[in-house]
């Protein structure tokens, strides 16, 4: 029997791109797509929506009433979205790609965590996986060096910095046994004076139809090491997603990211 999969946030630039995928797959059937009230796509076909052609399907509220046949919920909205889902979800084994989540938001999909399986990563590239290990790595080895982070994505991306760049920053911090709170410094302007040491810089860039960039960049005297993973094409982070969708049903009660669906 197909996995049945609710969508959150179909009407989006990665939610039309999870419809496709999804509706494409053999052993996915997508039950349900979502959208809020206000959408201009609510009640659309998803198929038609998504560019694959009518499946009879509308997009629908999640209060609709549908999430109670679902299997697995894949979400890719807005923070309000997401909590609106944390709410309805009744249990049931959620992927989440939303960035922007706020401390109260954050604290709300950790409780669900305890009752059900959920999957939250604010980049589901294999990539940037790897990229995340590559960064602990050469922040223990570079122990003394200058760290700087810089990401950059499209004009209409609304939070900033990016949940990428903001988890890259986090994995460096581990891997150097300091608080991310007390080293971050985002974005520089004005008489700053001379670079603390142990800073970790975070830059953000929005221009144009940037799909996601992230450069890791560690400089000591002599010499600088950069790590960069360049996205060209959102299906990096499709396939990254569905593949989740399809590792997390069956898991016990807990928050994982994507090294535990890659099994790093």
């Amino acid at each position: 029997m197909a996995l049945r999969v609710g969508l959150v946030g179909a009407g989006g630039r990665m939610g039309r791109l999870l419809a496709a995928a999804v509706l494409d797959s053999d052993d996915l059937d997508l039950i349900l797509s979502t959208e809020h009230q206000d959408h201009p796509m609510l009640g659309r076909d998803v198929g038609l929506v998504a560019g694959v052609g009518a499946c009879g399907r509308p997009i629908e509220s999640l209060e609709s009433g549908m999430h109670a046949a679902v299997d697995v919920f894949l979400d890719f909205s807005l923070p309000a979205g997401t909590a609106r889902l944390l709410e309805l979800g009744g249990a049931r084994p959620l992927v989440v790609g939303t960035t922007g989540l706020n401390a109260e938001q954050t604290a709300a999909l950790r409780a669900y965590a305890l009752t059900a399986p959920v999957v939250a990563a604010p980049n589901f590239s294999t990539g940037v996986t790897l990229l995340t290990e590559l960064v602990q790595l050469a922040a223990r080895v570079l122990a003394g060096y200058d760290a700087e982070i810089i990401e950059a994505h499209h004009r209409h991306k609304r939070d900033a910095p990016s949940g990428t760049a903001l988890a890259l920053a986090r994995a460096l911090a581990d891997a150097r046994r300091v608080s991310l709170d007390d080293k971050a410094c985002y974005g520089r302007e004005g008489a700053v004076g001379e670079r603390p040491a142990g800073e970790i810089g975070i830059h953000a860039v929005r221009a144009g139809d940037i799909v996601g960039e992230h450069t890791v960049m560690l400089a000591g005297l002599g010499e600088r090491v950069e790590l960069r993973h360049v996205a060209t094409s959102r299906q990096a982070f499709v396939s990254g997603a569905v593949r989740a969708v399809r590792w997390v049903r069956g898991r016990p009660p807990g928050l994982y990211g994507m090294r535990d669906v890659l099994g790093l």
